[in-house]
């Protein structure tokens, strides 16, 4: 023991510190910090925004075409004159005749134009026909001299229009406007009652209502007028239809 203590302290061995703990004095060494990688955020497509479906729609209704006149067919369209008031009789006539003669495929269509046509009645609208041509049918046909006779001599009819032993057909615009009237007909009614410049009316209906004027001025097509109507002392044009007016 007394050996031991002897030994002088530069020739002691020195103990070796614990390797986790720090030697006297020094500052703790921050433990290193490792990067972390941090996972790359995910491309996110950006959504499309919803468009909105659109409701289906019914197409609006087309009426169909009128007939046109064929040019290339032998029979072509003649105006005959009859007594007024008995264009059916005629018409029915002609039909009969064309059977018992034997020249039914000689005749093609028997027209008696008319029109749709609506007025007031006691604070209703009433549709009605009304002849277009009074006195005269439209027969189309296969002219020859037997046939031009055969029609001639049916009961109530006067004759041709255009005279003579060859009477002159239609020509193709006129027949089509003719048949365009017809099959726009039910469609577009024309009013009964017909107006001029400078009659005096009466308003039936809407904010005038029993006002008085003077008609200015007329529109057939759109079926409308325009009254001169004195609101306080004033003359005011009033844009009015056919059926909101009636003549004094």
């Amino acid at each position: 023991m007394e050996a031991e203590q002897n030994v002088p302290l530069d020739q002691q061995p020195v103990a070796e510190a614990a390797p986790d703990e720090a030697a006297p004095g020094e500052a703790e060494a921050p433990p290193e910090v490792l990067p972390v990688e941090e996972p790359e955020p995910e491309a996110v497509e950006p959504q499309a925004a919803e468009e909105p479906v659109p409701e289906a729609v019914e197409p609006p209704a087309v009426p169909p075409p009128a007939p046109a006149y064929d040019e290339s067919s032998p029979r072509k369209w003649f105006i005959i004159h009859t007594y007024s008031g008995f264009e059916h009789k005629v018409q029915e006539s002609l039909r009969t005749r064309s059977e018992a003669f034997g020249f039914a495929d000689k005749i093609g269509q028997i027209l008696i134009p008319t029109d749709e046509v609506v007025e007031m009645r006691g604070g209703k609208k009433v549709t009605s026909k009304r002849l277009v041509y009074p006195g005269y049918v439209l027969v189309e046909m296969e002219m020859n001299d037997e046939l031009w006779h055969a029609v001639k001599n049916t009961p109530r009819v006067t004759g041709f229009v255009g005279g003579g032993n060859a009477p002159v057909p239609l020509s193709a615009d006129e027949v089509n406007q003719i048949l365009y009237r017809q099959a726009t007909a039910a469609e577009r009614p024309r009013p009964k009652t017909t107006f001029e410049k400078n009659d005096s009316v009466r308003i039936t209906e809407g904010p005038f209502a029993n006002f008085s004027g003077k008609v200015d001025e007329v529109n057939p097509e759109r079926g409308t007028l325009r009254v001169m109507v004195t609101i306080f002392g004033r003359a005011t044009p009033v844009e009015l239809e056919f059926l909101q007016v009636e003549k004094v």
